[in-house]
């Protein structure tokens, strides 16, 4: 059996952070969407009313910790990650981040 549909682990700790810790103007918890259909956004993120809406889309690379350098500049990498980003597919992009 063939899944309706996959997320990755980028957009779904995209998702647990905004669900967790990001609030609309209004203090209120935003509401989190993950769309069915794959069209370039990964994830829709409305207000309570869900008249608001932001499009984004999730970048998500493996941690490829950098072991060569020195251990005091180690110690200020939180994680590090590998991407090819293209810009024209970046500024054609139905996602608004």
């Amino acid at each position: 059996m063939k899944p309706l549909f996959t997320i990755h682990q980028g957009e779904y700790l995209v998702r647990s952070h905004i669900e967790q810790n990001v609030r609309g103007p209004d203090g209120e918890k935003l509401n989190v969407w993950i769309p069915s259909k794959d069209t370039g956004v990964d994830i829709l993120v409305t207000d309570k009313a869900n008249k608001k809406l932001v499009p984004l889309q999730v970048k998500f690379s493996k941690n490829f910790l950098v072991t060569h350098y020195p251990n005091d500049m180690q110690a200020r990498l939180m994680c590090c990650g590998w991407w090819s980003l293209n810009r024209e597919k970046i500024v054609n992009s139905t996602a608004d981040y």
